[in-house]
């Protein structure tokens, strides 16, 4: 089924950041104007807006189109509400140690099936694809690639667990262990969205 355009210039935005009307026209097919009047209809409704940024040099300052928070909720949390209260009232209830197992089974589990899943991909090129596949098919919109300097990159364009991890930091520290886990290599978080970056991005080194 063909998304609308107001869906793909939001996962546009998602996925590859703040956007130029001209860019968002080039990857919808029609003109910067007619990507300019699409996106002033969305920011009627709250969708995107518009930040002034000067240019480099001498050159006109460019207005780049941004998700709003509203923009942002258009995409699943994964039922953000009900996951931070239940997890509020397990600490409350039952202690900090109970949620720690809890995440350390988490873990476990999410552990042996991305190392089923990337059994057969000896390469760590290899596997950091994989693992992006593996948690784009989980809502992350995750994506990977091979750095100038050698390194790979992985980045996690939205997080449907955001309002788990905001509730409960472990949950991040657990995934960032295993992914240090499955790749076998050395794994940095150098993005995150906790602390204010639109994604979360690891560079992955070998060991």
């Amino acid at each position: 089924m063909r998304q609308s355009p107001v869906n793909r210039i939001l996962i546009l935005l998602k996925t590859e950041g703040p956007q130029l009307a001209a860019a968002v026209g080039d990857a919808l097919g029609v003109s910067g104007e007619a990507a300019r009047q699409q996106l002033a209809k969305m920011a009627e409704e709250g969708l995107v807006e518009p930040v002034t940024v000067a240019a480099k040099g001498r050159g006109r300052p460019r207005q780049l189109w941004h998700l709003t928070a509203e923009g942002n909720a258009r995409f699943p949390d994964a039922h953000a509400e009900l996951t931070a209260a239940l997890l509020t009232t397990m600490v409350e209830q039952l202690g900090q140690a109970a949620l720690n197992t809890v995440i350390t089974a988490r873990e476990n589990q999410t552990l042996q099936r991305y190392r089923d899943e990337l059994a057969d991909r000896s390469d760590l090129a290899a596997r950091v694809e994989g693992l992006a596949a593996i948690r784009t098919r989980e809502g992350y919109m995750a994506d990977s690639w091979r750095e100038d300097d050698g390194s790979l990159i992985l980045v996690e364009n939205h997080c449907p667990i955001c309002a788990a991890a905001t509730a409960c930091a472990g949950f991040c520290r657990s995934e960032l262990e295993t992914f240090r886990s499955v790749l076998a290599a050395n794994v940095e978080r150098c993005e995150h969205i906790l602390l204010g970056a639109r994604r979360c991005a690891y560079r992955v080194t070998p060991l």
